[in-house]
């Protein structure tokens, strides 16, 4: 292979990386990246999101709602880290691939809601016509029920964190020789894959296809959005059976009751009634979603017949991306 075709592979090995949600597996991304988590850097970012998030919160709780004013802050100062990281950090494509690749395989999701749900449901179901459960859910301002939800996400994200990594483990142990040529088909490194095998049928790029520091991270940013994909649309789908489920079978003396108020703040569309919908039965609803959510990640992440459907399809999609990634730093030390 001539050294300008080593070099178009070695561009449009950079092209897949990034489509696929690996911007970091890039030498001139990674750094990129890396320049933009300089403590300086850092320093600034978090500063303009305290200042943005505190000045939000002031003027929301002076003119709007002083229970906002929490949950706005998280909101503005979010939104300025969120965008830096979409940006500076490359985390868009990450973020673009996880969500397409999940969508995709949604089929997986009813396997594991099959067994999380019923159980879940039957718990849930007996907080939801608990009267102490409508008297804090119900009672909740909407700051402070954005902040609890907050900290549901918090809660199911660490835990993520914490298991994800492991599931890394292993994945590089087996690339090698014809196992290469393998996991490259159908990647811009398939050709260069079959002449460096050709070359030496006994290589071994183990060190090459293992990942470190950013590269490991992209890969657990790439798993941590697909898991959370899946878990939005399970406590989407809970909390539409809840709004559902009350409107149909809570009467509103008997909340009413409950949370110590008969007049509910019902909704209505100009001077029609909406069934039997109202603002409280929406926030209970959301607080059981969210815990629902939580509980789902933790179902999700220690059932091993999910781990072994969900994690064989997408180990296949790390391995073949660590063998590409394996013939792309062989062909950068050949130019």
């Amino acid at each position: 292979m001539t050294r300008t075709r080593e070099q178009d592979a070695v561009q449009a090995a950079e092209t897949w990386f990034v489509r696929h949600g690996l911007p970091y597996f890039v030498d001139g991304e990674r750094e990129a990246a890396r320049a933009g988590m300089r403590p300086s850097r850092l320093v600034l970012v978090l500063g303009i999101a305290l200042v943005l998030g505190l000045s939000s919160a002031v003027m929301v709780g002076w003119f709007v709602d002083g229970s906002l004013s929490v949950g706005t802050f998280m909101v503005v100062g979010g939104a300025v880290v969120g965008l830096y990281a979409a940006t500076t950090l490359r985390m868009t494509a990450m973020a673009r691939w996880a969500v397409g690749r999940t969508l995709k395989s949604l089929r997986l999701l009813f396997p594991l809601a099959t067994r999380a749900l019923p159980l879940l449901l039957v718990f849930v179901m007996f907080l939801f016509i608990n009267a102490e459960v409508w008297e804090v859910g119900a009672t909740l301002d909407g700051g402070v029920l954005w902040v609890t939800v907050m900290l549901f996400v918090g809660l199911a994200a660490a835990f993520l964190l914490a298991r994800l990594p492991e599931e890394l483990d292993g994945v590089d142990d087996e690339i090698e020789g014809r196992r290469l040529v393998e996991l490259t088909s159908g990647t811009p490194l398939h050709d260069s894959a079959q002449r460096l095998v050709g070359e030496d049928p006994d290589l071994h790029l183990v060190e090459d296809a293992n990942v470190r520091g950013f590269q490991r991270a992209n890969l657990i940013v790439v798993l941590l959005v697909s898991q959370f994909v899946q878990v939005i649309l399970l406590s989407l789908s809970v909390l539409v059976f809840f709004v559902a489920f009350g409107a149909v079978a809570m009467r509103h003396s008997v909340v009413g009751g409950w949370i110590g108020d008969q007049q509910l703040n019902e909704w209505a569309i100009g001077d029609w009634n909406v069934g039997y919908l109202s603002t409280e039965l929406v926030q209970v609803s959301v607080f059981l979603a969210a815990f629902s959510g939580m509980y789902f990640t933790v179902a999700a992440i220690t059932d091993e017949v999910y781990r072994k459907q969900f994690f064989t399809s997408i180990t296949r999609e790390l391995e073949r991306a660590m063998a590409a990634r394996a013939v792309y730093h062989a062909l950068k030390r050949d130019l």
